[in-house]
């Protein structure tokens, strides 16, 4: 029993593996005279690929974490905008976490 469990365990780390990308930064407009900062906030969206060749989420994760962090904080942008990416690899799925933060920005 011992054995089967190592031998799982093997094949769930020969099977699966994951890395993360490094912060990028995105120059925005800064906070205009009739805005006002609201502070900071994030957003999250998940995207997969099935089969390396069945997109599932792919094309809206931007935009998707984007519209959740400004929801979330409030405003109606974002300044100081940094953006990373999470992604990892199965046998038959493959997915991508992509994170945005910033501060939230609304109208006074």
């Amino acid at each position: 029993m011992r054995i089967m469990g190592v031998f799982l365990g093997a094949l769930l780390l020969v099977t699966t593996a994951a890395c993360h990308s490094t912060q990028v930064k995105i120059p925005t407009a800064p906070v205009g005279p009739n805005e006002k900062a609201m502070g900071p906030t994030e957003g999250v969206s998940v995207g997969m690929l099935l089969f390396g060749a069945i997109p599932i989420n792919q094309n809206e994760r931007f935009e998707k974490a984007y519209n959740q962090a400004v929801l979330k904080g409030g405003g109606t942008r974002l300044t100081d905008v940094t953006i990373s990416e999470r992604w990892w690899w199965g046998y038959v799925l493959n997915g991508y976490v992509f994170k945005v933060q910033g501060t939230a920005v609304a109208n006074k």
